[in-house]
């Protein structure tokens, strides 16, 4: 067996990413040179679960329970060239090509996850609104320092395996430059009904970042350790701080079964989280002043298991403050990221990218969705993040310093989507069932 960090698996994982970031024929025959002849599992339609956004039980775990997401992502945002509602032919066309991937590949992170996912702007395309509990809003600034770029295209397809070459083959079968797809005839396509206005990859999981650093942003001694998930050097997504899948569920109505998506893309300028910040700084900036002072955190975190321990630090942020002149990342999110009885209201579902490149250099960036029954429950996550009322309680405590890890991290885009259930996958109405 080769071992994971072997100079060969590294060329294997940069090859692979890199050609999913290119994208394309010659992409994916590099992949498959790579990968060899390995067999795809295939699907079957009548197998796959009711909600689009159910992958839990179909992806990896680590030894904790952990989520282990896909490794390789491509998010495909899509106009259709209908004006107004869109067609019955548009709705047949579409369901047909995503049924294409039904059939080609089994739902896992051994094959294909899948989802397509609406926004505000698609549904200004009628008449009639959405019911009362979709919560929808148009997207918009959530801080007082920055002011992304709002997404607004109609829709976004969501492309999601361990295996490079399924989803640059799954890419390809949507665009129509494919007449198969792991076996399975091409005779729909998504580009017959839609343009694509927007494609943006990324990768996750260990190893890849590391693979990947040499990136603007990140320092060229290529500080971020081989274990993590993420470029940042500490894991993330324990299973006790995320939503479960049921939580983030829309419980009743049309589009019961359905939950609601965000998706940033985030700046990374990592230069002072690596060469001013020492690991315990990175530790306080990342979870909270609690965790370094109780040393209860090694390496990428690994050893914290299913759970970061946030929650025991959220009341006494204030006292952080005063007493340690900085506060954290986790600590202050979390504040608003739990209900009355405890449970957490989002499921984070992040991962990396250099698809940006800036003076003939890939740029470190994030592409961070989420997963929510209702938008203002990031909304509120995201503004607690700020820690703007900090700023008031101790004078080291500013806007972007010691406050977190916002000093590092910039936001550039949002867009706010509703996943509908599997039977409203296709260019829905607002009001499906009347």
């Amino acid at each position: 067996m080769v071992p994971l960090y072997s100079d060969r698996n590294l060329q294997r994982r940069q090859v692979l990413k890199a050609a999913v970031a290119t994208g394309g024929a010659s992409a994916l025959s590099a992949c498959l040179d790579r990968i060899g002849s390995e067999p795809v599992p295939t699907g079957n339609p009548d197998a796959k679960p009711p909600r689009q956004h159910a992958w839990r039980e179909y992806i990896r775990q680590d030894e904790h329970g952990n989520s282990q997401l896909p490794n390789h992502q491509v998010l495909l945002y899509v106009d259709f060239d209908d004006d107004g509602p869109p067609s019955a032919e548009t709705q047949v066309t579409l369901e047909r090509a995503l049924t294409v991937l039904d059939q080609a590949y089994e739902w896992s992170h051994n094959g294909l996850l899948h989802s397509v996912a609406y926004s505000p702007s698609y549904f200004d395309r009628f008449e009639e609104s959405l019911p009362g509990n979709v919560d929808l809003p148009q997207p918009r600034s959530l801080s007082p320092f920055e002011s992304p770029a709002s997404d607004t295209q109609d829709a976004v397809v969501h492309l999601a395996s361990d295996r490079a070459d399924v989803v640059l083959e799954a890419e390809q079968a949507l665009q129509g430059e494919r007449d198969q797809a792991n076996g399975e005839a091409v005779d729909a396509r998504l580009t017959d009904v839609a343009t694509i206005d927007s494609r943006r990859t990324g990768f996750v999981g260990a190893g890849l970042p590391a693979d990947n650093q040499d990136a603007a942003g990140i320092p060229d001694s290529k500080p971020v350790p081989e274990a993590s998930p993420l470029f940042m050097g500490f894991k993330t997504g324990f299973r006790g701080n995320q939503a479960t899948e049921d939580y983030v569920t829309i419980e009743d109505g049309p589009f019961a079964g359905g939950t609601t998506k965000t998706i940033s893309n985030l700046r990374q300028r990592l230069d002072d989280w690596y060469e001013e910040q020492s690991y315990d700084e990175r530790v306080t900036e990342m979870f909270s002043p609690g965790h370094t002072k109780n040393d209860l955190v090694e390496g990428i975190g690994s050893n914290l298991g299913s759970d970061s321990g946030i929650d025991q630090f959220v009341d006494n942020i204030e006292e952080d403050a005063k007493t340690y002149g900085r506060v954290g990342h986790a600590q202050k999110a979390a504040r608003a990221n739990r209900d009355a009885d405890g449970n957490v209201k989002l499921l984070r579902r992040h991962f990396e990218s250099t698809d940006d490149i800036e003076s003939d250099q890939a740029v470190a960036s994030l592409h961070f969705p989420t997963l929510q029954r209702r938008i203002t429950e990031f909304e509120d996550v995201r503004r607690a993040m700020n820690g703007t009322d900090l700023t008031e309680v101790a004078p080291t405590i500013r806007q972007r310093v010691n406050n977190g890890i916002l000093e590092y991290i910039f936001f550039r885009r949002r867009g706010y989507f509703l996943v509908p259930p599997r039977r409203y996958r296709s260019v829905p109405a607002p009001r499906p069932n009347e």
